[in-house]
């Protein structure tokens, strides 16, 4: 769920529907203090439950499937929702565009050159265009550009070939979901489970694509009426870059709501376009946590925000991000912790190959010391262990 086309598309415990409590602290303005968050806990009870996840069962630390388990499969399939699924994942992530008649589809990015083969149909070629989204300049073939019968016709691939060569594999074996089948294959999979099947839902680029007639908002808040996921207490979290997608979609649904958050220096594209100053680590301050509560139940930040890394890229000293957020009713959903190298903090990778998998389960040990309520990633199975680990303790 990394932050989008303004940088390199390269990103976010469990939210209970009332109000929370726990131990407040001051943060830096930065968000960046020194003082570490009490650490994290199992399935919690009373105050700490209502906090942490015990909201309709779901366990401290949860494990978010990010994209799926695009670990193994490609991301934003079927295939990689339901591979998350069986391996046990508390909750699965969509991330949603719009098509030109209007449905919503599951990519990470409305551009789809390198996760799917439209490059290989002749028929739309002539669609290749450059496009600037927000604020950065794309060339590429883009989701508003096609009807979703014609995206049907592509097939989707991996994304990352050169570090996943093993998930190239699977290439062209499933076609790009529209939201509207993964609600279906939810409730499908809940039926069989004889439990809910949780969803963590982003809208992607919504002012973007607000200029282009085809909001996001409006269409997603339809679907999940028609799927009965628009409660306090749905099985569901929303969540997006721009802060005013969940103002917009708090007036529509009562569906859990979450604000992701980049790096300090980022200004969410929103408050880009709207002429707001403010910055990401406006936000991470106590006032500005104060305003994202007035209308979310949460933050997804960048694992950064909740431990920096040093010049060395070393963790360092954990932020008081975990505990200032949880003092305001707010849950933290950080993302993505990934096990290869190249992904990992320093101090966890493991020999020279940075496609090499390192020590993840070090680096979760770290990050659930924090006391976060839930981490996204890649490879579900192992972020499945790694929170056994911590609940064992």
């Amino acid at each position: 769920m990394t932050q989008g086309a303004r940088r390199s598309p390269a990103r976010r415990t469990v939210l209970g529907a009332a109000a929370l409590t726990t131990a407040a602290a001051a943060a830096s303005a930065a968000g960046a203090g020194t003082a570490a968050a009490a650490p994290g806990t199992g399935t919690a009870t009373g105050a700490e439950g209502a906090r942490g996840g015990a909201h309709r069962g779901l366990p401290v630390p949860a494990v978010i499937a990010h994209r799926g388990a695009s670990g193994y499969r490609p991301e934003h399939t079927l295939g990689s929702y339901q591979l998350a699924l069986d391996m046990g994942a508390h909750v699965i992530e969509q991330d949603l565009v719009p098509t030109r008649d209007g449905h919503l589809v599951c990519r990470h990015e409305n551009d789809i050159s390198a996760t799917t083969d439209v490059a290989d149909h002749p028929e739309f070629a002539s669609r290749r265009t450059t496009k600037t989204v927000d604020g950065q300049a794309l060339t590429g073939w883009f989701t508003e550009d096609f009807t979703l019968a014609e995206l049907k016709t592509l097939r989707a691939k991996e994304r990352i070939p050169g570090i996943r060569p093993h998930n190239t594999l699977y290439d062209g074996r499933w076609t790009v979901p529209s939201f509207e089948e993964v609600l279906r294959w939810a409730e499908k999979e809940g039926r069989r489970r004889g439990h809910p099947v949780w969803l963590h839902v982003e809208t992607k680029h919504p002012t973007y694509f607000r200029k282009l007639g085809l909001g996001l908002e409006e269409r997603l808040a339809r679907l999940l009426r028609r799927y009965g996921r628009h409660r306090a207490d749905s099985p569901t979290f929303l969540q997006s870059f721009e802060p005013t997608s969940m103002q917009r979609m708090a007036r529509l649904v009562a569906t859990p709501r979450v604000v992701l958050l980049w790096t300090p220096d980022d200004r969410p594209y929103d408050f880009v376009d709207a002429g707001d100053p403010r910055t990401v680590a406006d936000l991470v301050t106590p006032r500005g946590l104060d305003w994202i509560a007035s209308y979310a139940q949460g933050i997804g930040p960048l694992l950064d925000l909740v431990i920096p890394k040093g010049p060395d890229g070393r963790l360092g000293e954990p932020t008081t991000l975990v505990r200032d957020a949880h003092a305001r009713g707010l849950v933290l959903h950080p993302y993505t912790l990934r096990n290869e190298n190249t992904f990992l903090p320093a101090d966890f990778r493991r020999g020279t190959d940075p496609h090499a998998y390192g020590d993840v389960f070090g680096a979760y040990r770290a990050y659930f010391a924090t006391g976060i309520d839930g981490i996204f990633t890649d490879q579900p199975d192992t972020g499945l262990l790694a929170a056994a680990d911590h609940r064992g303790r």
